[in-house]
């Protein structure tokens, strides 16, 4: 066996308040519960047995529109619960929230689709009633879909869509770090001063997206400025990670992709005067553990059994915005330039995938790498993923549920545990703060430092 590991591998459930979420089909499972997502008891028993199992969050999906991609329409979408339909994630927080006390939430919001101002305040909210485990996975959209359904055209340019990313969270910034001080707040009954005005400021933004002139409505919560998850890879994605995010998701199909993709955006972090270990790596994963290989085996057979490989092909045409229903099994598929997910459409280039292989590849209704095993067999891939791809954790997709999560917590943490690659109880404070180990709000060292009281940075808040 490899020598352990020297740090406690981060691991998140990852989820989206819908039927089907990445491994499609596996609703028609007889154990699946994944039909109950309306249900309140669903997402705060989840809650319950992500903590018991120390979960470092869940990781809420989120998308805004429909995949109409695969054969022009909704067909196989609607039939096979493919992200649709699909509910808000935001509203399942404070439920989760207030059956558990350590347990992080990541929420996925599109930042083209809201206001900053009125995001800015429902964020800063959920901080204040969770008390700083609030993170946000920031994403600009692909689907033309969501685009034509709040009354635009189609999607924006694939890199405008970031220029205008980078300047609403230049709007937030100013919003969450420097409209109020510390020490704005004096609850001060005596004196009848809850607040002190000269302590909070008005943002002036004037710019290419966005203009702003107020206060932030919401006094500053435990870590301001909620934990930053990014998941983009492409060129221009990994520049505005490199700014901003704190936490970089990112979805390859093996050891050897997960650490030239590592590598890149640790460099990209490093060249924006960023120390790379600031940052945090995680992969999409699927795991199948039981209590005999045999036993897992079967497992993977029966799960097999309930996935739709059409119903990921036909996720995996919007994400690449290629209609693969078009194409027979062999035929040679144009992997070009692409306004969806353009790191999706390089890696599929550059692998030459047909229709018969990305097939073969969604045996499991979706696009990660299954580990499939005992819990020693288990905990030893997921060791050699975090030394071979130089990552830091996992976003742990659900196969069915709750089932995943339920043998995860209890097969393979107690394995790491007992390796010392898992922790055996939460360190206490924010999200940021157990994530980091450097205290609640964002270092000095990041770009949110120039929109602080008293940066003199052009256009901070004044």
């Amino acid at each position: 066996m490899a020598d352990r590991l020297r740090k406690h591998i981060l691991v998140n459930a990852f989820s989206m308040n819908c039927v089907g979420h990445i491994n499609h089909g596996q609703w028609t499972h007889p154990r699946d519960t994944s039909i109950d997502y309306k249900r309140l008891d669903h997402w705060t028993d989840l809650a319950k047995t992500l903590e018991r199992g120390l979960f470092d969050a869940v990781f809420l999906a989120d998308i805004l529109g429909v995949y109409d991609v695969y054969g022009g329409g909704i067909d196989v979408p609607a039939r096979e619960a493919v992200q649709l339909p699909v509910n808000d994630p935001m509203m399942l927080v404070s439920a989760m929230a207030a059956v558990t006390k350590h347990l992080g939430f990541g929420i996925t919001v599109n930042v083209n689709n809201e206001a900053p101002y009125t995001f800015a305040r429902r964020m800063s909210t959920l901080d204040h009633l969770t008390d700083g485990r609030i993170g946000w996975n920031i994403v600009t959209g692909y689907l033309d879909s969501a685009a034509r359904a709040v009354g635009r055209d189609g999607q924006t340019g694939h890199d405008l869509r970031y220029d205008q990313a980078d300047e609403y969270l230049e709007v937030l910034y100013k919003l969450w770090e420097g409209s109020w001080e510390d020490g704005a707040v004096l609850g001060d009954r005596a004196a009848r001063i809850y607040a002190d005005p000269s302590r909070i400021h008005r943002v002036h933004h004037r710019g290419q997206f966005y203009q702003v002139d107020g206060y932030h409505l919401s006094e500053p919560s435990r870590q301001r400025t909620p934990v930053l998850f990014q998941a983009g890879t492409s060129g221009r994605g990994q520049a505005f990670a490199a700014r901003h995010a704190e936490c970089v998701f990112i979805s390859v199909p093996d050891k050897a992709a997960a650490r030239a993709a590592s590598r890149a955006v640790r460099k990209a972090v490093a060249d924006a005067g960023r120390d790379p270990q600031d940052i945090r790596i995680l992969a999409g994963i699927a795991v199948i553990a039981d209590r005999s290989e045999k036993a897992a085996q079967e497992r993977l057979a029966e799960y097999t059994a309930s996935a739709s490989p059409e119903a990921g092909l036909a996720h995996y045409s919007a994400s690449l915005g290629i209609d693969f229903d078009r194409y027979g099994l062999d035929d040679p598929i144009p992997f070009g330039q692409s306004n969806a997910i353009q790191s999706a459409a390089k890696l599929a280039q550059s692998r030459g995938y047909t229709k018969r292989a990305l097939l073969d590849q969604l045996a499991m209704g979706g696009r990660y790498p299954p580990i499939t095993g005992t819990a020693a067999q288990v905990a030893d891939e997921l060791e050699d993923w975090i030394r071979e791809g130089e990552i830091d954790g996992f976003n742990l997709t659900r196969i069915v549920t709750p089932e995943s999560y339920v043998d995860f917590a209890d097969l393979v943490v107690p394995e790491l545990q007992s390796r010392g690659s898992y922790k055996t109880e939460y360190a206490e404070g924010s999200l940021r703060h157990r994530t980091f180990g450097k205290g609640d709000r964002l270092p000095a060292t990041h770009t949110a430092q120039g929109f602080r009281p008293g940066a003199r940075l052009l256009g901070a808040a004044e």
